[in-house]
């Protein structure tokens, strides 16, 4: 890969941390490029929302992404990832056709009646413009990449924070409790479209692309994506389990990998549930606005259950300097962390470091 070194290593190093086989920690490392004497190269303006700021040309979304990736470096296991960003749970558009797009934030809220969630469930469209757009950057994207860099799949979002958006949020929290039969007969049928457009996608991401990268920015030799409940933050694990837990199993069934996103404290009661889905490969930890980062203690004994249940671990957004920190605290097998380094001479201390830490 042009804009990756030591691609080939890399996507090896994946493969076995996503079987269980990694005893190290895998660390992505993002730095700006030296130019040698000149210092560092003049950094190009790139936003993951390009996509939607350019909609009438992507790609100039596509230019700037290329332009902004040559100026860093990706090191360890981090590597160029252009994913295909229309706001988290676009699969709502793909329904209604309503995707609002405000500065850095999409939204895709469109509340409905009971009945008429399920018309709009019955009469998807393959027509839908957000749809149709979708399918056009994946094209182009994975067109242009010619090795130099990975496409990621669009967010498509969890199932139930898609119903959310057809039925909106408050009204979802009581019918999960007065509606069962309606919320999971719902989820049964948005599932059944997530599964079409990801086979979709996939389909045409990999005529280009070897095996599968999402927003998340993790490399996957095989299927995988992944799952995810915001709303759960705000139901009772009694709830969870009844009215999430089946699609997520059904999700897991149909990937090759998954990893759950787990988003904020209001979820963590759910996380014994999660870690008995038999075929979850791991958590990716998420604290929330307000809370302590992914380095602090506060979060050590939740990292470790989840080593203990026998599932991969991702932290994202450690500073470097505390990488080292967390890992005379929990076991490095099965963890992935990422990190910013303003110099290249940081981010290879950091690489050593885990060379001869072993």
């Amino acid at each position: 890969m042009l804009l990756k070194e030591d691609w080939r290593n890399t996507k090896q190093e994946f493969a076995k941390w996503w079987n269980g086989q990694q005893k190290k920690p895998l660390i992505q490392i993002l730095c700006p490029r030296s130019t040698g004497e000149k210092g560092y190269s003049k950094l190009p303006a790139w936003d993951s929302w390009e996509f939607l700021r350019y909609i009438d040309e992507p790609q100039k979304a596509v230019d700037l992404f290329e332009g902004w990736a040559a100026a860093h470096k990706f090191l360890g296991e981090a590597y160029p990832n252009l994913w295909l960003n229309l706001g988290p749970g676009v699969l709502a558009a793909y329904i209604t056709g309503h995707l609002e797009f405000r500065t850095s934030t999409a939204w895709f809220e469109y509340a409905q009646e009971w009945d008429n969630v399920f018309k709009l469930l019955s009469n998807i469209s393959e027509d839908n413009k957000w749809w149709q757009y979708t399918l056009k950057i994946a094209a182009l994207s994975a067109k242009r990449c010619q090795d130099k860099y990975v496409v990621g799949m669009t967010d498509l979002g969890g199932v139930t924070d898609i119903l959310a958006s057809l039925r909106g949020t408050e009204r979802l929290l009581i019918d999960v409790l007065e509606e069962t039969d309606n919320v999971i007969h719902a989820h049964q049928m948005i599932v059944e479209f997530w599964h079409r457009c990801y086979d979709v996608l996939y389909n045409i991401l990999s005529q280009y692309v070897e095996g599968t990268s999402t927003w998340m920015g993790l490399w996957c030799p095989g299927r995988w994506y992944p799952l995810q409940c915001d709303f759960a933050a705000m139901i009772s694990p009694r709830a969870f389990e009844k009215v999430v837990l089946p699609y997520l199993e059904y999700q897991t069934q149909r990937l090759d990998y998954s990893i759950y996103h787990l988003d904020g404290p209001g979820e963590i009661p759910h996380l014994d549930i999660l870690l008995n889905i038999k075929r979850l490969n791991g958590i990716q930890w998420v604290p929330g606005a307000g809370n302590e980062n992914v380095d602090s203690e506060r979060w050590l004994d939740l990292y470790r259950r989840i080593q203990a249940a026998g599932k991969l671990l991702v932290l994202q957004g450690i500073p470097a300097n505390r990488i080292p920190w967390l890992f005379e605290r929990i076991s490095p097998e099965g963890v992935l962390v990422s990190t910013y380094c303003s110099t290249e001479e940081e981010a290879y201390r950091i690489l050593e470091w885990r060379e001869k830490a072993g």
